[in-house]
């Protein structure tokens, strides 16, 4: 006999619980994603307030129970939209984090491990509270040291201390003080007072046999309006919480709720609040915008103040800390150098490689309890955009101030920043080559009639070095690729040629990459590097050495001008547009902006004595040497590759001539000046509002926007003491019109000796090593009298476009 074979109820209600929420795939018998059960078989079906819950959010937070709660109290709320947004500025918020100030700590020797323990042996947790107490006693970090590692101790771990000390110890207590900041500070703002307002709110979640298998914390409920918030300074939500809301949204039919972020929500959150807010106002037919996100911009400032012997310092940005051994980063923890900050940990908290990131991204999600990690987590900056953008601070023991600018990684989670430390140091190394160096020594020179003379041998044992020759080479790639005939580019460019018996033709070109004016401002005693764009140079030039094939033609003077006219263009634009945005010249622009910040230490080295003094035209950069992966890089080994490059050919190129198809073959960088302009106040208060205060706050913080946007500023200093709130410096006075204008003269300093390698010869038509004319009448007071010679290239590309084959039709 056939029988309909009956579903059991609780199955059917799984399906229909499902079914009603959307869920995707298949559902087991554990219960809505994210939601955590005792039971595996316990299906969440309904939740409820859990009696006597909350605590007015006035007196827990501002010490004050107010009589009323004002009309004016909650967020904004826009109709049309789940999304409401504060337009206002950036604001700050402070939080404890004394922890951090024993970052530098190493793990316990032995002998530490036996006094960790001794004051209640056999009992860790007695010894742990022991050595709280004589710490909080004393404060003397010596016991606070020992009231760590006895922490550490209390546990049979499996990790190192490092490990447990910053994904346990310093995240905890981030977890607890920076979500309870971050919540005092909203309800400071947006008046979450009176009796109306309760905070630390519980949810409990029951099975259909009544049990109870989760409970859910909300951060402020309003008992009136029956909106439950969450609060996240991050603006990342978990599964978790989302899975427990909708079952708390079906059984709660009359309650709405609200997520508040201090950053904005990514593409993803805004989806995930978005398709909650759809699946609830099905549940609830007629009412709109059941669930809302709000951004309001803030920054979060650990209050922590680090003690040398205890605290991490790095060697980056540090000139003290530039005597130890050649090559050798190293932790100066007990000395009186190095540097700390929100960027230094960034950058120690990066992967290095893409699959460590992406280990390093989920761990600390599942660490992040309170949603309190910087925005993106660790993966969250594009550590290849780092760029250096503000340096100040100079004085004699106090090394400097410095803030770098980044892009934000748009999806962190599947596609992790990673490389920080690899871009930080080459920054950080460029930095102090440009200063030990004399400008004389800023050059490279990649022509095949000069093998002897590519650059100056101990700017070739630099990574700053490294990086230049390499731009060289690879701007000659993408100019060939640039004229590829297959692209409309290519095509347009080689019907505009002129011609010579029919056939395209084109002169030897010489081509360089040199500085445009650079955009900044010195205010606040230190430099704004607001803008440091690059400029790509094209000439005719011809060479002895021969390319591949035969000559297709010997232009004129009047055809060298017409070819000329096409390639400045056509192909210069589409170039030099890579130069500036394209990843593969990213390192190029990271050692520009560091020398634009060198050339400005060197001045005011130069008025006062400053810790870089040492340094400057000292002549040795066997601190700053080649790293790994590139140790064993050789200039001569490039010019080879280039020079074969030269000679054989890269590119083939298919041409419509009047006599048919021909074949072509076509096989530099000048820095010459750098040529800066100091913009006025009016226009730095207009055209970059709040860049002032964010770069200040950019040394505290760990996730400064710029504004409204997905730009970060990071940076960090000689002290690393965020104890004190953000300070607020003096600016220093606009320079004043005294300064003679400059000359085509340089300097004495940039001037070479006879005994010195000769640069090569200057691009046609400008006096060498001098300043390049800012645009401006106004005396230019961050650059007067500078050589800032960066590279001096000789006969850089040479383009050679030889007949090897021809055919017809």
């Amino acid at each position: 006999m056939n029988r309909a074979i009956r579903t059991p109820r609780r199955w059917r209600l799984v399906a229909r619980f499902a079914a009603a929420l959307g869920l995707a795939g298949a559902v087991t018998l554990t219960g809505l994603p994210g939601v955590p059960v005792e039971d595996s078989a316990a299906v969440p079906t309904t939740a409820r307030l859990k009696p006597g819950t909350g605590k007015r959010c006035d007196t827990k937070h501002l010490g004050k129970a107010y009589g009323t709660t004002p009309v004016n109290s909650g967020f904004p709320t826009a109709p049309g939209t789940n999304f409401d947004k504060w337009g206002g500025d950036p604001k700050n918020f402070n939080y404890p984090l004394p922890g951090k100030a024993f970052d530098g700590l190493k793990a316990p020797t032995a002998a530490e491990k036996t006094k960790a323990l001794s004051k209640v042996p056999g009992d860790p947790k007695k010894n742990v509270e022991a050595w709280k107490e004589q710490a909080a006693k004393t404060n003397d970090p010596a016991d606070k040291a020992m009231e760590i590692y006895a922490r550490y101790l209390e546990k049979q771990r499996s990790q190192s201390f490092e490990r447990w000390f910053d994904k346990t110890y310093i995240r905890n207590e981030i977890n607890l003080n920076k979500g309870a900041a971050f919540e005092a500070r909203l309800v400071r703002d947006f008046r979450l007072i009176g009796p109306d307002w309760l905070c630390e709110v519980y949810v409990e979640i029951f099975d259909e046999n009544g049990k109870k298998i989760a409970t859910r914390k909300f951060d402020a409920y309003n008992q009136r309006t029956k909106e439950f918030n969450e609060f996240k300074s991050n603006s990342t939500l978990t599964k978790k919480q989302l899975g427990n809301d909708r079952v708390i949204a079906r059984s709660m039919p009359d309650h709405t709720f609200r997520y508040s972020g201090a950053k904005n929500f990514d593409a993803k959150q805004r989806k995930l609040i978005d398709d909650f807010n759809r699946d609830v106002e099905q549940m609830r037919p007629g009412k709109k915008n059941q669930v809302r996100g709000f951004q309001r911009q803030y920054n979060a400032i650990p209050q922590t103040k680090p003690i040398r012997g205890y605290s991490r310092y790095d060697t980056w940005f540090a000139p003290g800390c530039q005597g130890g051994p050649a090559g050798q980063p190293r932790l100066a923890a007990a000395s009186s150098c190095g540097t700390r900050g929100p960027l230094n940990d960034r950058i120690n908290g990066s992967g290095r490689t893409a699959n460590e990131a992406k280990q390093i991204q989920a761990e600390a999600r599942r660490l992040d309890t309170r949603g309190t990690l910087p925005r993106g987590g660790p993966g969250g900056v594009d550590f290849t955009t780092l760029e250096l953008r503000y340096v100040g601070g100079l004085a004699k023991g106090k090394g400097m101030q410095y803030s770098m600018k980044a892009d934000m990684m748009p999806d962190p989670d599947e596609n992790p920043g990673f490389g920080g430390q690899a871009s930080m140091q080459l920054a950080s190394d460029a930095l102090f080559t440009w200063l030990a160096l004399t400008p004389d020594k800023f050059w490279v020179n990649l022509n095949p009639d000069e093998p002897h003379r590519v650059m100056d041998a101990k700017f070739a044992s630099t990574d700053a070095g490294r990086v230049l020759l390499e731009a060289d080479l690879r701007m000659k790639h993408d100019f060939y690729k640039a004229m590829d005939p297959k692209t409309d580019l290519g095509k347009r460019y080689w019907a505009a040629l002129p011609k010579e018996n029919g056939n395209p033709c084109m002169p030897g070109l010489r081509n360089w990459i040199e500085p445009k004016p650079a955009q900044v401002r010195e205010q606040d005693g230190g430099i704004y590097i607001l803008d440091a764009p690059l400029a790509l140079k094209s000439t005719a030039q011809k060479t002895v050495t021969q390319g591949p094939g035969e000559p297709i033609c010997d232009p004129g003077p009047e055809e060298i001008k017409a070819a000329q006219k096409v390639v400045d263009s056509m192909i210069v634009p589409e170039v030099e547009k890579m130069i500036n945005t394209a990843p593969q010249y990213a390192d190029l622009r990271r050692v520009y902006t560091s020398r634009v910040a060198a050339e400005w230490i060197r001045q005011q080295d130069a008025k006062k004595e400053s810790d870089f003094r040492p340094i400057i035209n000292s002549g040795d950069v066997s601190k700053w040497p080649l790293r790994a992966p590139n140790e064993k890089w050789d200039k001569d080994e490039l010019f080879q590759r280039y020079r074969k490059i030269y000679i054989e050919g890269e590119f083939t190129y298919d041409i419509d001539t009047d006599h048919g198809v021909r074949v072509y073959i076509v096989g530099g960088v000048d820095f010459s000046r750098q040529p800066k302009k100091n913009i006025t106040k009016v226009r730095f208060d207009t055209e970059n509002r709040t860049l002032d205060t964010t770069t200040r706050t950019s040394m505290q913080a760990d996730d400064t926007s710029y504004r409204d946007t997905d730009i970060l500023y990071i940076g960090g200093d000689s002290s690393g003491d965020t104890s004190g709130g953000t300070p607020t410096p003096t600016p220093t006075p606009t320079p004043t019109p005294t300064t003679p204008k400059p000359t085509g003269e340089p300097t004495p300093t940039d001037r070479p000796s006879q005994s010195q390698t000769p640069a090569p010869s200057q691009s046609p038509g400008r006096p060498g090593g001098d300043l390049a004319d800012t645009g401006s009448d106004t005396p230019v007071g961050t650059i007067a009298g500078v050589a800032a010679a960066v590279i001096a290239a000789g006969a850089g590309l040479v383009w050679w476009m030889r007949r090897r084959r021809s055919t017809t039709g």
